[in-house]
């Protein structure tokens, strides 16, 4: 079907083929190729496409969300001023805001990014971080570079993630009976909204005002949304050797920090509607593995062909209740084969994350369930055998053996004859080793399992996928019915009338 503005184009086919010449469709990314030309096929062929192609990340099979019409809502954005963005790799920039909707509650329906035009690339990925209470509206003066040892100490209190956006991704509905609640005590008054800038040709001159649009309504839905922070533990604890096609690291929200959190807040447990993976360069795959009373469950995430340019919140098919004393596993694999020196865990998109973000309900008192690796353990395998103490340097330093002595951990890892098998021996013993257990509340407090060791569940590895089962044309609920909309013609007035962001 066609008009004056728009060609559409419509196929049908099963999910499964079981033909080696197809692509299973899952729930996982599909990268979509496109090409076309303006005028129709004539007489003497298909006419060539030339510069009208290119490639798209889409999740097929996204379960659709009941869109409530926001077009009379009320809003507020929450934009970067003129950020001169430096000429380096990578930045992490924080500006705090002030929540304009208060003294009564009310409900953010829907978020979507304002990324300024022609910055798609240059702005990998926006938290926003509720902080304390407590401040001043003096906070509100002036960005910052994050993590930086000047930034201002009010950004120390902007623990709690309250909402992630990533590369590609779009706008977030939240489903008809969840709201994210601001304007009582217990909401965000202030926030801190954290933006990566991904700048690896180092461009000069870069004058960025990107953020979020907030859409609210007076009239409250049922639930308050949460959001909470599951995985590894972002730090050089975290690190994956070179030259390996495949290398596995897991994060575990453990059943203790589960148990204490949702025993004390939720004990019918929560509602968890939609997850957020998130990897960087190396990352291949991710998966969120859920265990209860240690019995496997289906995933509750999964993306197995991960594009680092396209991350966003997956919507769950079904609603999954998490009950105390549950455990998940965000499960990532990364291929390092292009890499001559080790990976470690960091901000820097060349540096690595394992992480999911699920969006669930009711809201409860905990903001993030993580671990981090033992990291002598991971010493011990390429030969170490003590460092000094006190530790008073970071990354510390290596007292023996002779051959890593007054190296730190980080450079004695990088002296290691790393081989294929080196690897995998060292991937096996990691996923083995005790984890120290990570467990936050809102405003920088702790649930009392912070800190504790634990070991990780016992769980079969490699993950066993469920079997495909063949399509067959009798299957009315195998098919996927596609539509794909072009746009091939675009009047001069329609370019010229673009607004700033997109």
């Amino acid at each position: 079907m066609e008009n004056s503005t728009h060609t559409i184009l419509a196929f049908s086919r099963e999910l499964h083929t079981c033909d080696t010449n197809d692509k299973s469709i899952t729930e996982s990314t599909v990268r979509v190729i496109w090409a076309y030309h303006h005028k129709d096929m004539g007489e003497a062929g298909q006419n060539y496409h030339g510069s009208n192609r290119g490639t798209k990340s889409l999740r097929l099979l996204n379960p659709e969300r009941e869109e409530v019409s926001s077009a009379s809502l009320p809003y507020f954005d929450l934009t970067n001023k003129d950020v001169p963005v430096p000429d380096k790799d990578t930045t992490y920039w924080c500006q705090m805001f002030k929540i304009p909707v208060q003294h009564e509650k009310h409900h953010v329906t829907k978020v979507e990014p304002l990324i300024q035009k022609g910055h798609e690339n240059l702005v990998h990925h926006i938290l926003l971080y509720q902080c304390s209470s407590n401040l001043n509206d003096s906070v509100l003066d002036y960005g910052h570079e994050c993590y930086h040892p000047n930034m201002p100490d009010s950004f120390l209190t902007c623990e709690t993630v309250i909402f992630a956006w990533a590369i590609g991704g779009e706008g977030f509905t939240y489903p008809p009976h969840v709201g994210l609640s601001i304007g009582t005590a217990a909401d965000p008054l202030f926030v801190l909204m954290e933006v990566h800038y991904d700048n690896p040709s180092f461009t000069e001159g870069l004058i960025d005002n990107s953020g979020l649009r907030l859409i609210y309504t007076p009239v409250l839905r049922k639930y308050d949304a949460g959001v909470i922070e599951a995985g590894l533990w972002v730090s050089l604890f975290h690190n994956i050797p070179p030259g390996m096609p495949e290398f596995v690291s897991e994060g575990h929200c453990t059943l203790e920090c589960l148990e204490e959190a949702l025993g004390a807040e939720r004990p019918a447990g929560i509602q968890v509607f939609a997850v957020l993976l998130h990897a960087h360069l190396a990352g291949r795959a991710i998966r969120m593995r859920h265990f209860h009373n240690g019995e496997e469950q289906k995933l509750l995430a999964y993306d197995d062909e991960f594009d680092f340019n396209f991350q966003e919140f997956q919507y769950l098919e079904e609603e999954r209740t998490i009950l105390p004393g549950d455990n998940l596993v965000t499960e990532c694999h990364y291929s390092t084969v292009d890499r001559i020196r080790m990976t470690w865990g960091g901000l820097s998109t060349r540096n690595e994350m394992c992480l999911s973000y699920l969006l669930y309900y009711p809201r409860i008192n905990l903001t993030r369930c993580a671990s981090i690796p033992d990291i002598m353990e991971q010493l011990q395998f390429i030969g170490v055998k003590e460092i000094y103490r006190p530790v008073r340097t970071w990354p510390f330093i290596i007292k023996s053996p002779k051959q890593y002595k007054n190296l730190s951990f980080m450079d004695a890892m990088n002296k290691f004859k790393w081989s294929r098998s080196e690897g995998l021996s060292y991937n096996q013993l990691v996923l083995k080793l005790p984890v120290n257990v990570r467990c936050s509340k809102t405003d920088n407090a702790e649930w009392s399992i912070q800190g504790m060791t634990a070991l990780p569940p016992e769980i079969e590895r490699p993950y066993k996928t469920e079997p495909v089962i063949c399509s067959s044309s009798s299957c009315l609920n195998c098919h996927l019915f596609l539509i794909l909309l072009c746009i091939v013609y675009i009047t001069a007035s329609t370019i010229g009338n673009t607004g700033t962001f997109v």
